[in-house]
Parts: C-alpha cells; structure tokens; sequence
C-alpha cells in the first residue's frame, strides 16, 4: 500500500498495518495468552480459598499429626502446679519418630513418636534381631493407632514382654503397644496415660464418616486389650479424656486394670 493509499484509508485498516492478517492473529494469539493466565491465577486463588476454609480433617482416638511429649492430667482433684512439679521434664527428641535400638539384656528399646509406617519397621526390626529380643522398651507420646495395634499383635505372637522404665513416658496410642506384652511392667516413676483424640470435620457427610470411624477404630482398641488380658475400661478412661490432657493411670490402677502385670 503506497502512502497516499495508506493516508486515505480507513482507521482500522491504518492501525491494521500492512499485513492485516498476521496483526489480527497476533492479537488473538495475546489475547488468548491473557486469558488462560487469567483462568490459571483464578484457579489457583479458588483452590487457595477452598484450602483455607476446608475443614479438619477427621482424627481417631489416640491419633494426631503432633504428639506432645507431656500433657496436664485429667484426674479431678490434681492439682495443676504440683504436678508439673512432680512430672519428669520434657523430653522434646519423643517428637520424632520413633527410633528401634537393641541394647544389653535382649532389650529392644522403642523411642519417639509412632508414625505412620512404624509398624513395618518394627517388623523388619523383628525379623532381623527377634532372637536376641526379649522385651521391648518404651517411651513414646503415642501417634498412630493403626501401627500402635500392629505392634502389640507382633509383641505378643512373639512372646516378647514390654516395659516402660522409671520417668519414662507411654500415652495416648502406645499403651495399645504395651497392652501386647505377656508381661508389663511399669517402673515406679513411669507415666501412662491415655486420651481420645477426634476432631469431627463440619459437613454432613464429612462428619458422619469420621464418627464411623471414630467408633470403629475405638471398638476394635477395645476389642485388641481384651485379647491381650487387658480390662476394656482403659480405653473408655481414653474415650472420655479431652485431647488436650491425658488420664494418667496410678499404679493401683494399672494392676487393677490388668495392664501391667507380671514382675
């Protein structure tokens, strides 16, 4: 197009150029560029909200994605200030997972939090040294019911005793490991306790799955410390302990329930 040609034509087609054809589909081109940017940063900025608006995920009794070391009891009549001065200090490295170590004595030490997996590496762990085992040791904030259950059935197939040393620590999900030696002891000193821990999703169905399963993975810790020898009132004392404290069991209490016996 000459420039007096260029001069009187139309504005669109002066702002067109040239080459009309490769302006329009280089602006369609942008354009569709611009839109999908537009419908990915929206999408993300959707999943985002819905993120953070999505509720609790539902947790089983003696399960949780933190077990803290040490929580205040829930026994009435305790009082708060001289049990902290009487409870054995923090011991922050439970926070992990839980560590297997042999040592002298045939004494299969298990150390931290019971993690998802636990169970598979205790086996292994089993399967390797089980000869040379004879009790399994324990201090452990608890965690993971599923796995916390798998261990006890292995502790007791094999005969094997449990033990929680003096100021040593088993709550929430590992007594369902202890309940799983032939014999239990419990050093004077030794703290045991147990707590439910559910948090119910909000949304229909969200909450009625995690009831269900709530009450089916409470009835099947019932039914696993019976068949240990274990009374059932150990996990009801479970079942009715807020999240945030533990039932610490006295020693009475443990010989009464069944749950440590033998010397």
């Amino acid at each position: 197009m000459s420039a007096a040609e260029t001069a009187s034509a139309p504005l669109w087609r002066r702002l067109l150029g040239a080459r009309p054809d490769e302006t329009v589909l280089r602006a369609v081109f942008r354009t569709l560029i611009v839109l999908s940017l537009a419908v990915i940063g929206w999408d993300a900025y959707d999943r985002a909200e819905q993120a953070a608006n999505a509720p609790p995920p539902a947790l089983l009794p003696g399960e949780q994605p933190d077990a803290p070391p040490f929580l205040p009891s829930a026994r009435p009549g305790v009082d708060p200030a001289q049990e902290e001065r009487t409870r054995p200090a923090p011991q922050a490295d439970l926070r992990k997972a839980m560590t297997l170590e042999l040592v002298a004595g045939g004494r299969l030490e298990a150390r931290g939090t019971i993690t998802p997996g636990t169970a598979e590496r205790f086996a292994a762990e089993v399967e390797k040294r089980g000869a040379y085992v004879t009790t399994v040791v324990l201090n452990s904030p608890g965690g993971s019911v599923s796995d916390a259950l798998a261990m006890g059935r292995l502790i007791r197939e094999k005969g094997f005793a449990t033990e929680v040393p003096a100021d040593a620590h088993c709550a929430s999900s590992c007594p369902l490991v202890f309940a799983g030696g032939v014999r239990r002891l419990a050093k004077a000193g030794a703290s045991i306790g147990v707590h439910q821990v559910f948090a119910v999703s909000t949304g229909g169905n969200a909450a009625d799955t995690g009831m269900a399963s709530a009450q089916r993975v409470s009835a099947e810790c019932q039914r696993h410390l019976v068949a240990m020898g274990v009374d059932p009132r150990v996990w009801i004392h479970a079942m009715e302990t807020p999240p945030e404290r533990l039932f610490y069991f006295s020693p009475a209490e443990l010989t009464d329930l069944k749950l440590a016996i033998g010397a």
